[in-house]
């Protein structure tokens, strides 16, 4: 029922008009999809842009439906070797959409495990995962962008977890993810107060790999840049790199350094350690197999 009001909600199949960059892209796929963009605008680079223009791209359940399909497609197609996730210039995500969350009751949000499929991104997809954000990344749009491996923003982007206006608090993750990266007393303040911060601040606190002078434009082709630099690694080691950077959120350190261990001895019996070590004392490039 939800997903339907949703769907009613969201805007029409016309694209929002994109810069002139993203404009040359190829499709990825010839499947349509109404809430989001598909395309590979750079070897080995799957591009995911969210696509409700009308609603700043505001988050519902149709549209991780289509965004975790486009995640998985990428995921397992051989050929892409990094994603990136982006919105537009006003929003990366300007929150959860309320119309839809508004009707339900404790029973049906808990009974249908509302918003568990928002978690795919972080619980399912191997490959590195970059966000590139300008303008609004608030609630759940926030809580997106924290999942990704590397996030990018421009300086004027806004971030928040606002939850606590709304009678409730974050659902996706915000308030364990933003706590690991700036502390208990700061996360407890923006949580707490629903206040936003800015792109400058993400960069200062540590949220943010990087801030770039700019707009949408400018970000993403910072994410491009690094997201091709990944796909041109070997894909089982990016994916074995991801993992144990991931482990170290969940592990002690010692329980970390071991599993950290154990699949470093593990690559050495996949081809693409060969291949790069021969390649580097011969020096050449490495021709990788990606196995």
């Amino acid at each position: 029922m939800f997903a339907r009001s949703c769907a009613r909600l969201a805007t029409s199949r016309t694209a929002v008009p994109l810069s002139s960059y993203l404009s040359r892209v190829r499709p990825y796929s010839t499947g349509s999809y109404e809430h989001i963009l598909t395309s590979t605008p750079k070897p080995g680079v799957g591009l995911i842009t969210i696509n409700r223009p009308k609603a700043l791209n505001a988050l519902c359940s149709p549209l991780f439906v289509e965004l975790n399909e486009a995640l998985s497609k990428y995921d397992n197609d051989k050929e892409i070797g990094a994603i990136i996730i982006t919105g537009s210039e006003k929003a990366f995500a300007a929150g959860a959409d309320i119309k839809e969350m508004a009707p339900l009751s404790f029973a049906a949000a808990y009974n249908d495990n509302f918003i568990a499929p928002w978690s795919h991104l972080a619980n399912t997809i191997r490959k590195p995962v970059i966000a590139a954000v300008a303008g609004h990344a608030l609630g759940g749009g926030c809580e997106l962008a924290l999942m990704c491996d590397i996030l990018y923003c421009t300086a004027n982007a806004n971030f928040g977890q606002p939850e606590i206006k709304l009678g409730t608090i974050p659902g996706g993750g915000g308030s364990q993810r933003l706590t690991r990266l700036i502390g208990k007393s700061k996360a407890m303040e923006l949580i707490l107060t629903g206040k936003n911060f800015s792109g400058k601040d993400a960069g200062e606190w540590g949220v943010a790999a990087q801030v770039v002078d700019g707009g949408k434009d400018e970000v993403l082709e910072v994410a491009l840049k690094t997201a091709e630099t990944i796909a041109g690694y070997s894909r089982v080691a990016t994916v074995a790199a991801k993992e144990v950077v991931n482990k170290s959120q969940e592990l002690s350190l010692k329980e970390g350094v071991d599993y950290e261990r154990r699949l470093f001895h593990a690559l050495f019996g996949s081809k693409d350690q060969t291949i790069g070590m021969t390649a580097f004392a011969e020096k050449k490039k490495p021709e990788w197999s990606n196995e």
